[in-house]
């Protein structure tokens, strides 16, 4: 069921083929969201590739379910989790660039450029959930 919408939003959505279920997928923790027992919305949360940072991505919102704010309170839950498992680690994202004011709305900040990745307008983001050092203040 995941898998097969991954699929549909990712590769066939956006038109962009590339190998959507990765190595990562066995070592992430995937969150969920239903409404009415029916799958609704998704994340994965994911150790980010510099070992520094937790990470999210693969958001979705299944098509029926779109203008209920779901990816809101999917994105909430995400970083509730991460917080809850990981309250030492802050959060680094790719973000579509087309979302950046979606995700400053939660306290990311843009710390890149923006790049393509799979030929779509990308930017790095960041979300502080540590508390500063006292030579950080």
């Amino acid at each position: 069921m995941i898998t097969k919408e991954r699929i549909r939003v990712f590769v066939v959505e956006q038109d962009c083929p590339y190998q959507e279920i990765d190595d990562q997928d066995d070592q992430a923790l995937h969150v969920m969201l239903t409404v009415n027992g029916e799958f609704a919305a998704y994340t994965r949360i994911v150790e980010h590739a510099d070992h520094v940072h937790m990470s999210f991505g693969r958001v979705l919102v299944i098509k029926r379910f779109r203008e209920q704010h779901l990816g809101y309170q999917v994105v909430a839950a995400t970083i509730a989790e991460i917080k809850a498992r990981y309250p030492e680690r802050d959060v680094k994202i790719a973000a579509q660039n087309y979302l950046k004011a979606f995700y400053e709305s939660f306290g990311f900040k843009a710390v890149s450029d923006v790049y393509l990745e799979d030929n779509i307008p990308h930017i790095d983001m960041e979300l502080r959930l540590s508390e500063p050092t006292s030579d950080e203040m």
